[in-house]
């Protein structure tokens, strides 16, 4: 399994605290059957400033410290990019990190605040498209707007946006509502990538099979081959490949 979205680089965000940790998620990903993991720190304006080129340092960092290890994990970087106007300066500076390419697009994992949908996000997604940028959006069964208005998923849709939902969010674990809106996306063959989000081995560990499961069951082994491998790595395969 491909796991496009975690935050196992340590200590730049909220999620691995340390390289101990980062190890500890490794082997548990490892242990879990996924072979591949795209690190993806938050790049939040004003909260997590991240930069590609300290993204691609720390990684590089990562895979040194792992070297001699039994963990044969393939790693690649992006990022979790926060919704925000501001963004453009990075975009038109060519300063974020892609999540994938293809076609000559390039794909970004573009987040929401959890709270609600912003004003004026469609009119940057535009924007976005007309720069050969296409959107992928992160847990969207965790808004709250979303959960009380499924129209934002269909307006999003109609915006050319692709749509990962949360592991976790599958099982249960992001309670009633997320769940019954991620089954709802899944049999509406609306989700083009289930990930961990993975951020701590306790919080939110880096585990697909239990979800894969689910999903098998709900829509198909076909349909779950697609959304924990095929599509991801179609999907993420030039930032392994360089």
């Amino acid at each position: 399994m491909i796991d496009i979205h975690s935050h196992i680089l340590p200590g730049i965000d909220d999620g691995a605290k340390d390289l101990a940790e980062s190890v500890a998620l490794l082997k548990l990903a490892q242990s879990d059957g996924i072979t591949h993991m795209v690190t993806t720190p938050h790049i939040h304006l004003r909260r997590f400033n991240n930069s590609a080129w300290q993204l691609h340092r720390d990684l590089a960092a990562l895979k040194v410290h792992i070297k001699d290890t039994d963990i044969a994990i393939k790693l690649a970087v992006a990022a979790e990019v926060r919704l925000d106007i501001e963004l453009m300066a990075l975009v038109i500076a060519n300063e974020l990190p892609f999540i994938g390419s293809s076609n000559g697009a390039h794909y970004l994992l573009l987040e929401l605040p959890h709270s609600h949908v912003p004003s004026g996000y469609d009119k940057f997604i535009k924007w976005l498209a007309k720069q050969n940028i296409k959107v992928i959006i992160p847990h969207p069964e965790r808004n709250r707007d979303i959960q009380a208005n499924p129209y934002y998923i269909e307006r999003l849709k109609q915006l050319g946006c692709e749509f990962q939902l949360t592991a976790s969010s599958i099982e249960g674990g992001w309670g009633d509502k997320a769940k019954v809106i991620s089954e709802n996306m899944l049999k509406a063959d609306l989700v083009s990538y289930v990930a961990t989000d993975a951020h701590s081995v306790k919080r939110r560990p880096p585990i697909l099979s239990k979800a894969k499961q689910l999903v098998t069951h709900l829509v198909g082994e076909e349909k779950a081959q697609q959304l924990f491998i095929t599509n991801p790595w179609r999907l993420t395969r030039s930032l392994f490949c360089d």
